[in-house]
């Protein structure tokens, strides 16, 4: 549900070392889609970065096309296939309670629920931008947002990828990133040990929004690596 918004305040600091592109993966149902309509409209080479379900996808392009990607960056995200059993259902009927409520009640309630958890507690009372988050969302349908949940319930087990990562790799997330927190990013640096692993203070899930300096820096390290 994210778009180029997510990566507006990033990208004036990136822009003078690289150009930047932001890929929009209109009402695809599964990552494995979403990676082969990137690869489609993708130069020869590329490095690539993805924050949550974006890091995922870059995961499955360099499971699908690991000689194209000259780097790659994860940012606030997981690796794990869906839970089996309670756990597993848990996210289901979450994610099913948020599809609900944006098919019933609009995308912006919707979003409006969801932002409560996905931005540092402190930046709960910053409403420019809750409201960017929120209007971010509401750019979408709750159509894309069904395709969405679909792709992130069938989720494959990105752990051989990471295993299997030889190029410069950043793993990133913010301290207080409640949905996919630090010791998720530390265990995908335990698969991929020649990863570097950078933790931005005072962010939650939405980091480059919240911490757009320190998250450009990271990138910009990376990307000179």
């Amino acid at each position: 549900m994210c778009n180029e918004s997510v990566w507006a305040p990033v990208i004036p600091f990136i822009a003078p070392v690289a150009e930047c592109h932001v890929v929009d993966h209109a009402s695809a149902n599964s990552l494995v889609q979403m990676a082969q309509q990137l690869l489609s409209n993708a130069p020869d080479r590329f490095a690539l970065a993805g924050h949550s379900m974006g890091a995922r996808v870059a995961l499955e392009v360099y499971r699908q096309a690991p000689e194209r990607v000259t780097r790659i960056a994860l940012l606030d995200t997981g690796y794990m296939p869906l839970a089996t059993g309670e756990a597993g259902q848990a996210e289901k009927d979450k994610r099913a309670q948020l599809l609900h409520i944006a098919q019933t009640q609009g995308v912006r309630r919707m979003a409006s629920a969801w932002v409560q958890g996905m931005v540092h507690p402190a930046r709960l009372s910053d409403a420019a931008l809750i409201e960017a988050i929120v209007a971010m969302f509401e750019r979408k349908s709750a159509a894309i947002f069904e395709a969405q949940i679909a792709a992130l319930l069938a989720r494959p087990d990105a752990r051989p990828v990471l295993q299997s990562l030889n190029v410069p790799t950043l793993i990133a997330c913010g301290d207080q990133d409640l949905w996919a927190p630090l010791a998720q990013h530390q265990a995908m640096q335990a698969l991929a040990p020649q990863a570097r692993l950078t933790v931005f203070a005072d962010a939650g899930h939405m980091a480059p929004m919240e911490q757009a300096p320190a998250v450009a820096q990271a990138l910009r390290n990376w990307l000179a690596a």
